[in-house]
């Protein structure tokens, strides 16, 4: 399981003296344990994915407001736990693969125009879960339906 393996890499961070990786993966830990205690439930690995892509989404968000404030030093931070965290995750989806996914899903919805985009994005979500960015997902499917 996902949750065992960054426990594993957490004691491996401590016994390494790695402050800043094991920093992180507390980080990721504690989101994790988070989510279980609000939702009463032990997160299988979906669940997990699900946590680490927000997290890396938060971070995202994050380094273009440190851009703009010109803090060079956090936006490193940010690209550590960045790189960290996609560690996890699967192996993402090339642009071909994507527009492949993207297609097939508005052929079996059978979308027709913008309106249409949420059926289209369910149907999306699960097998793009933590291999794509989403919000460029959302884009791609935005202007297939748009012309």
């Amino acid at each position: 399981m996902l949750k065992a393996r960054i426990q594993d890499d957490i004691k491996a961070a401590m016994k390494g003296g790695d402050k800043q990786r094991l920093g992180a993966l507390r980080l990721l830990s504690a989101a994790i344990k988070q989510r279980e205690v609000d939702e009463r439930i032990e997160l299988d690995d979906s669940q997990v994915l699900a946590v680490l892509d927000k997290m890396v989404k938060q971070r995202r968000e994050s380094i273009v407001q440190y851009e703009k404030g010109a803090r060079e030093d956090l936006v490193a931070q940010e690209r550590f736990e960045i790189d960290l965290l996609q560690a996890y995750m699967p192996e993402a989806l090339s642009e071909q693969e994507i527009s492949a996914l993207i297609e097939a899903a508005i052929t079996e919805t059978g979308a027709a125009s913008i309106k249409d985009m949420g059926r289209v994005m369910g149907q999306l979500k699960p097998k793009m879960q933590g291999r794509a960015d989403m919000t460029q997902v959302s884009a791609q499917v935005k202007q297939q339906l748009a012309g």
